[in-house]
């Protein structure tokens, strides 16, 4: 099922979400921290590329990428756009053979997997020590989407974030880790850098129709207090920095 509707998206995908105006927003909060993590010459795994954006930006700094994705689909456009991308699940990385001087995994590709502590050794095989890990999921609570909903009536989506997993929009089964759970699922062989809300200010792309001006107004405090401890929570997604533990 996940498949398939990533499948039946990924043609639309991009109108849907990255050449919109909250998702430029949102992955620009995302770029402002982990592009400086790496360099041309360098190697980057690019796990749930999706239609390969992230993989397209890494290129134009020089840095080598390997993309893999669950949905042919998503793949399939991804490399017509030039990406080396191939069809994998993220459960299924340990069978790569590459080493890579980082991972990255964006909004929330890693919420379609339950157990993410079976991601752990696979992943640290992946990375050579020192190097970083940056991972962007949906997290246990959202301002905009329980305050969003309530003002809409829809109580199961105000609140669907609070339970361990709930299906999508897209009928895929979504997971909510909280912060301490994929901290605690990467130890001991990554080291929580730092974590930051993305999309605390800026709204989830449902929410609509919001005039551009004020979304870059709403960009402009996010970039002020998105990072803040109390208020990260709270965003639509949180990325996390790690670093590859030496033993």
């Amino acid at each position: 099922m996940t498949v398939a509707a990533f499948d039946e998206i990924a043609a639309r995908y991009d109108d849907l979400w990255t050449r919109s105006t909250v998702g430029c927003l949102q992955r620009e909060a995302v770029w402002r921290r982990i592009g400086r993590l790496f360099s041309a010459g360098q190697s980057v795994l690019d796990l749930g590329c999706g239609t390969g954006e992230d993989a397209l930006r890494l290129m134009r700094a020089g840095v080598r990428v390997r993309a893999i994705d669950a949905s042919p689909e998503m793949v399939r456009i991804a490399r017509r756009r030039g990406v080396d991308a191939e069809t994998v699940r993220a459960e299924e990385c340990g069978l790569l053979c590459d080493r890579f001087d980082g991972i990255i995994s964006n909004f929330g590709a890693l919420n379609c997997v339950e157990d993410l502590g079976s991601l752990r050794d696979p992943l640290a095989g992946l990375i050579s020590p020192g190097g970083h890990l940056a991972v962007c999921i949906l997290g246990r609570f959202c301002a905009w989407e329980l305050v969003w909903n309530l003002l809409r009536r829809d109580q199961a989506k105000a609140l669907r974030r609070f339970g361990k997993s709930a299906p999508s929009s897209l009928g895929v089964r979504v997971f909510y880790p909280s912060a301490e759970d994929l901290i605690s699922a990467l130890r001991p062989a990554f080291a929580l850098l730092d974590w930051r809300g993305v999309g605390l200010c800026v709204p989830p792309s449902y929410v609509t129709p919001l005039p551009d001006r004020l979304l870059e107004k709403l960009d402009a405090w996010d970039r002020r207090i998105a990072h803040w401890p109390l208020l990260r929570g709270c965003a639509d997604h949180r990325l996390f920095v790690f670093a590859r533990s030496a033993s």
